[in-house]
């Protein structure tokens, strides 16, 4: 049985003031939860006040981005070094680095393997936009994001991996994928990490689902049978609405 897990995606929004407010508010609200595992991802300022304020709870950080050099001449950038001092997680490959910040496939495969080295989890991105939907270009999209971003990446290294399916025509749009769509792709992904690799890796493989997740709709997909979890973003700012979401999965 795969645990459920959940992570949101604060995106560059928040201050070091309203991220302690936020976090003295959700860990009340989720406290009694132990069934789930619950992530927050946040801007690389945050993250120094938010490991202080979330210690003692069943609260995991993650970074939102990282490069894959632990230190040089990389204006700008924030290596695996400074964040796997307050995070567990870093998300690779979220649709926003792709499109607004040129992240290809190959340079997304060299951030997982540097994160691997410093046993910092990661939560890998992959999903179409709405003109390769609309085409029925889906799967071959998807297939290529994940064969060429875990190229070389062992089983093992797997096993310190969750996949977000995030179509990115359903990022901030308010449109949701059905629970029907979402559930044919996580069982692509799943089929296609079993070739990839095996059953057995692929049905320990948690899978969650990314694309204007909110209260109202969480409980229609948490019960898909492969999809695991969710990747919230707009919804998991606020932490009422966030708490919502985790209590109905």
């Amino acid at each position: 049985m795969r645990k459920k897990f959940i992570a949101g995606n604060w995106k560059m929004n928040k201050t070091v003031d309203e991220a302690k407010e936020y976090a003295s508010n959700f860990k009340e609200l989720i406290s009694e939860i132990n069934n789930i595992d619950i992530v927050l991802c946040a801007p690389f300022t945050l993250l120094p006040e938010l490991k202080n304020s979330t210690q003692g709870t069943n609260i995991k950080l993650a970074a939102q981005n990282m490069y894959f050099e632990d230190s040089g001449a990389y204006t700008g950038e924030i290596s695996p070094l400074m964040i796997k001092e307050f995070c567990d997680y870093v998300v690779v490959g979220h649709s926003e680095r792709r499109k607004y910040f040129n992240e290809t496939n190959s340079i997304l495969n060299k951030k997982i393997k540097k994160a691997l080295v410093h046993n910092i989890k990661i939560i890998f991105c992959c999903g179409e936009t709405l003109e390769e939907n609309e085409s029925e270009q889906t799967q071959k999209v998807i297939q290529k994001q994940i064969t060429e971003g875990l190229s070389d990446i062992s089983k093992e290294d797997l096993n310190q991996m969750v996949i977000a399916y995030e179509p990115v025509w359903a990022i901030g749009t308010g449109k949701t994928a059905t629970p029907e769509l979402a559930e044919d792709v996580h069982s692509f992904i799943r089929n296609l990490i079993s070739e990839l690799y095996d059953e057995e890796t692929s049905q320990n493989l948690r899978i969650i689902y990314g694309g204007s997740v909110k209260p109202e709709n969480i409980e229609g997909l948490i019960i898909k049978e492969n999809i695991d979890g969710a990747l919230p973003g707009g919804a998991s700012l606020d932490p009422i609405k966030f708490s919502e979401i985790i209590k109905k999965m």
